[in-house]
Order: C-alpha cells, then sequence, then structure tokens
C-alpha cells in the first residue's frame, strides 16, 4: 500500500469520525477511535510511538511520540484546538525528517469542517 493509498484511508476515517462525533473532544478521543477506525480497515497503527533521534553518534532512544504511525509509513500528529500554527507544520516535518518517512498528516478535529483541518506534509517529495 503506497503513502497515497494510506492517507486516502485516513482521511476518509477522519471524515467519518467527524461526522459522528464531531468537534470539541479531546485529542486522546480522537486518536482512540482513528486507530480502532484505521484497524478495522486492516491497517497497522501504532498508537504513541516513540522515535528515537540521532545527533552525531548519541542516540536519544526516545526523541519524540508519533501520535499515530500507520503502516510503518504514515505520522498522524492529532490536534483539537483553536486553529493550527505554522509550528505545528514545522514540527510534523521535523518528525518526518527525522523519522525518514516520507508522509504525515496534521489532523485538527475542532473544526466545523473537517476538510480545512487536514493538511498533508511532505518530506522531500
Amino acid at each position: 500500500m503506497t503513502e497515497n493509498d494510506i492517507t486516502g484511508t485516513i482521511i476518509d476515517c477522519c471524515i467519518k469520525i467527524h461526522r459522528t462525533l464531531g468537534p470539541g473532544l479531546l485529542e486522546s478521543v480522537y486518536e482512540e477511535v482513528l486507530a480502532y477506525e484505521l484497524k478495522k480497515k486492516g491497517l497497522l497503527c501504532e498508537r504513541q510511538a516513540g522515535v528515537p533521534v540521532f545527533y552525531n553518534e548519541l542516540k536519544l532512544d526516545l526523541g519524540f511520540r508519533a501520535d499515530i504511525v500507520v503502516e510503518g509509513k504514515v505520522i498522524i500528529e492529532l490536534k483539537s484546538i483553536e486553529s493550527i500554527l505554522p509550528v505545528h507544520k514545522k514540527q510534523l516535518l521535523t518528525y518526518l525528517k527525522l523519522s525518514q518517512k516520507k508522509v504525515g498528516l496534521l489532523i485538527n478535529f475542532n473544526e466545523e469542517l473537517i476538510k480545512n483541518g487536514i493538511t498533508r506534509i511532505a518530506n522531500g517529495i
């Protein structure tokens, strides 16, 4: 399954979840429900995935935690906030670079229309 196939499935699940639950819940609720929906679709999901960071010869075993990593290829960073700031996009891009992944989705469930809360970030594509 390609990154584009995976992100398409993720977005479909987010639309379904947002239609059912709406905005305004805690990020942890959306994380659990999204992981559940993705697993129902047969996708491998790792929640709160610890990702090491390498700096020269130094290895930090836990550089950051990705909200969800799907099929080992796509990082999902979930938010339930008033608005996405530029720093949130930069944060996801840094996660992609450090984990050597190509694609991530920044998803803010606290939007009236979920399509306005989805941002696709690419690393070197």
